[in-house]
Order: structure tokens, then sequence, then C-alpha cells
């Protein structure tokens, strides 16, 4: 059985809604709660902690598997294994985000080139920032920061480095950005030892694979409808589909039945459209995992 952490914080929300759909629903007392449990064979316990903490514990074998950001195992060097990539962020599907530097917005600095030498920054990433600068071949004095970063330009800091998704805080509280640092994505990551035995590796794919099964699916529908064969190419010109869509002919003679997954942004001019185009009895049912091999 395997030990399990996941992610408090930003990324928590997402997590939990993500494993429910995976049909793994992480069960508590309450929501400060870190204790969890999982009614499934294959897992025997579940935390949930900062993803800042994550990479190192299952690096140590406190837990054999866990979610965290590619971030955090680059700042804290911890040996894992990445099982797979989980592209997701608080708010959206398929998006990375970026540690960024960024100064105050009328800062004469446009490049990192520009900085001064023994440059002041203020950052959650000390490590990454310290690495960043020396492949510069620049000095830096590197300060860590236990939050509200954004405040420390100018008077304590020349220069943050944040994790961003759009840039859309660091603009508010008036930086600008000179240079991404590094893109990080959600992991799913392993303890070597563990990943190493084949009881436990064969546990952690098959977590995986419903875990990138309810991802994938994030944001699709299925599409059913009929048609008549011979407006079948005109519904087939507009209709997307995740490979391509399904056909099967109808008892009833010159008919098709149509499957396709679609994404359920533009379905409603979709819809309409396929309509247009001679489409009929048109079912659109939700999906909760899409496996794909």
């Amino acid at each position: 059985m395997l030990k399990l952490v996941l992610p408090k914080g930003s990324l928590e929300t997402t997590t939990l809604e993500l494993f429910r759909d995976a049909d793994l629903e992480v069960r508590r007392s309450g929501d400060r709660e870190y204790h969890a449990r999982i009614e499934d064979p294959r897992i025997s316990e579940v935390r949930i902690l900062r993803p800042q903490e994550i990479p190192k514990y299952v690096e140590e074998g406190f837990f054999d598997l866990g979610i965290t950001g590619y971030d955090w195992i680059r700042e804290t060097g911890a040996d894992v294994v990445e099982v797979a990539d989980l592209p997701y962020t608080k708010t959206a599907v398929g998006t990375v985000v970026r540690i960024v530097l960024a100064v105050a917005g009328d800062s004469p600095y446009r490049t990192p080139q520009d900085l001064p030498e023994g440059v002041r920054v203020s950052t959650e990433y000390p490590n990454l920032v310290r690495e960043y600068f020396e492949r510069l071949g620049k000095k830096a004095r590197v300060y860590l920061s236990y939050g509200a970063t954004e405040a420390k330009v100018p008077e304590i800091a020349d220069a943050v480095a944040e994790l961003t998704e759009t840039g859309g805080t660091l603009r508010k509280h008036g930086l600008r950005i000179i240079d991404t640092i590094l893109e990080s994505t959600t992991r799913l990551v392993a303890n070597r030892e563990s990943y190493a035995d084949p009881e436990k590796r064969q546990l952690m794919e098959e977590i995986r694979i419903l875990v990138q099964g309810a991802l994938l699916a994030r944001g699709k529908v299925l599409l059913k409808f009929n048609v008549k064969e011979e407006r079948l190419t005109e519904v087939m010109g507009v209709l997307p589909s995740l490979k391509a869509p399904t056909l099967s002919r109808l008892y009833q003679e010159g008919f098709y039945a149509v499957e396709s997954v679609v994404e359920k942004k533009g379905i409603n001019t979709l819809i309409p459209e396929l309509v247009k185009r001679g489409a009929e009895d048109i079912l659109e049912i939700p999906i909760t995992k899409i496996i794909v091999r």
C-alpha cells in the first residue's frame, strides 16, 4: 500500500477535486485537517502538507507518492522520480506558472543584464535565484521572503523573483517583469526506493492512470447525435474531436450515429451549428475520465 501526500494551499482545492473525479475522493474531518483518508485498497495513508515540503519528504521516504510543483523540486534539489506531469494550476488546466524576475515599473532596469552588481533580490526561491544569477555571471544579494514579496520593492529589494500565472498581481503592485527564471507545472513524484519496488510501482501506475484520466477529461463533454447520411459531410466539417469521431450505422437505413469528445467551452455555439447542418437527437454527456493509451 502507498503513503500519499497532497499539496495544501493554492493547489489544494483543484487537487482534491481532481482526486474526486478520479474516484479517489479525499475525506477528512475539516478543511484545516492535515490527516485524511482515501477509501482505496492501494492507499494506506494521506497527508495534506505545504508543497514546499513535499519533495524532500518523498525523497526521504516519509511518503511513497506525492503531488507538488516542479518549482519546489528544483528549489529543494530533491532526488525523486517524476511519475507524471499534471499541467494544472489553482485556476486552470493545461497551463504553466512561471518564476519571474520583476522590478518597479519606473525602474531604469529593462533586462537582467542592466541590474547592478550586488542587486538585492527578495524571493521564496533563494536557491533557484542564486543559480540564476550565477548563470548570468552577476553578483546578487538574495533575501528569503516569507510572503508579501511584492511589497519589498524598492525600499528593501531592487527586484523580486516571484511565482506568477498571468503576471496580474505583479502589475497590480506596480512591478514589471524583465525575465523568466523557470517555468513550472504540477508533478506527481515518487520515492526512488518505492518506485523500484515492482508491486508499489504497479500501484503508482494505477493511480497515475486515474488521475491523468480525470485531468484529461476536465473541460470536455461527450456529444452524441444522429444525422442523415447525405448530411454527414456537412456535420463533420465543424465537429471537433479528441482523436476522431466514432460513426456507426443506425438500424434505420440512411442514418448514422455520431459520438465525439469535445471541449465544453464553445459548446453553446457548436450545438446550434450542428443542428443547422442536420444533426438530430443531440445528447451532451459529462465526462469524468478519459484514459488514453
